[in-house]
């Protein structure tokens, strides 16, 4: 008797399968860390201060290399106490996360389930897609105008399944903003059973006398949570430090599905010391002053368009000429050592997104800029 061959009709692996939509998810991608070209490497992929950190903030975390067998404070409480006091905040509504996209993912699976919905804007920072997707529920997405947050369209979007409204203020990629009578205008539209996020990354970096991070909103709402970061000005980026303020029950909510020990011990060190360390933020908010007026003058002397920016970063809009679109622009700085960041994943594919770095970095960008487009 000939042996059966089955190779022809081969039986399925048997293993471990995700449960449906897992694999629909498209994963996030940083911003690239490497150029193509030789030479001094510019990363201005993925809005880091050009700074570095607080003196403080690095003492205070080298000050834990002795003590490394212990479990950190699961509660965070000498980080939560120093936010609340900087802040004026009651301690006891805090969250700390391993960064501010933990903050966000644990809301995302204590309020969004299948058959859920939760809204976001057109180019709204795409870990709000992935965490409720994550979740089993269904993202929808408000259109903007001008690249610029829709109150009106984001209302229009809210139906009985909404759970969950996600706002960047700023917003990133397009570093745009909304007043806060505007916050304020969505949040009182809102169904009260509906969570409002505000997730305020960028906010010290925001010079204007129209805006708010959203701290009095979520002290005085029962549906508003405030999210922020380290990442960003501090320049803990590396330490992954992000916090929440909002009413007693939505931070209760929040702790009961969190890690137990979800920030680091020096993390927590270094978080306490940088938030306390004013004239640091005071050099980085001043540098940012500087140099975003600077590099967006510079850019739209060069025909480029540019999105008024209140962050850190500009969206820079290339022509859609043969050899000068964002992709040839982002291959020939990438050549040069000018990392920036593209951001067709956002919908936007003819633009680039570049982070203020320091003077040398910025001079150079516009240098290298003002070449491609003369080629």
């Amino acid at each position: 008797m000939q042996p059966t061959n089955s190779s022809a009709n081969p039986t399925p692996a048997l293993r471990p399968t995700p449960r449906p939509g897992i694999m629909e998810i498209a994963p996030y991608v940083p911003g690239r860390t490497k150029s193509t070209g030789g030479g001094k490497l510019h990363k201005l992929s993925s809005n880091e201060t050009p700074l570095g950190a607080s003196p403080a903030a690095i003492e205070a975390y080298r000050g834990e290399a002795g003590h490394l067998e212990l479990y950190p404070d699961g509660g965070s409480v000498r980080l939560r106490e120093a936010i609340a006091d900087v802040h004026g905040l009651n301690a006891d509504r805090i969250i700390c996360g391993n960064g501010s996209d933990e903050i966000l993912e644990l809301v995302a699976r204590a309020y969004i389930g299948p058959g859920d919905e939760a809204v976001f804007s057109e180019y709204g920072f795409i870990v709000y897609r992935i965490a409720i997707l994550a979740a089993g529920g269904t993202p929808v997405v408000a259109p903007e105008k001008d690249l610029t947050t829709d109150v009106d369209a984001i209302l229009a979007c809210v139906t009985d399944k909404t759970k969950v409204v996600f706002l960047a203020n700023p917003n990133n990629p397009t570093g745009t903003y909304l007043p806060f009578d505007e916050v304020r205008r969505l949040q009182a539209g809102l169904p009260p059973q509906v969570l409002l996020v505000l997730d305020a990354a960028y906010a010290e970096y925001v010079r204007r006398n129209d805006y708010e991070a959203g701290m009095e909103l979520a002290a005085t709402s029962e549906n508003v949570l405030m999210t922020r970061t380290f990442s960003k000005i501090y320049g803990l980026a590396a330490l992954r430090i992000g916090w929440a303020y909002g009413p007693a029950h939505l931070i209760d909510t929040l702790n009961r599905i969190r890690g137990p020990f979800n920030v680091s011990s020096a993390s927590q060190a270094a978080g306490a010391a940088a938030v306390r360390d004013r004239a640091f933020i005071d050099a980085a908010i001043s540098h940012n002053e500087t140099w975003l007026p600077w590099v967006t003058k510079e850019l739209e002397a060069l025909g480029l368009k540019v999105t008024p920016s209140v962050g850190n970063f500009l969206l820079l809009h290339f022509p859609e000429d043969t050899g000068k679109t964002a992709s040839d622009a982002d291959r020939y700085l990438s050549d040069r050592g000018c990392v920036l960041r593209a951001v067709g994943a956002y919908g936007l594919p003819n633009a680039l997104r570049m982070s203020i770095g320091s003077e040398e970095a910025n001079r150079d960008v516009v240098a290298v800029l003002k070449e491609f487009l003369a080629a």
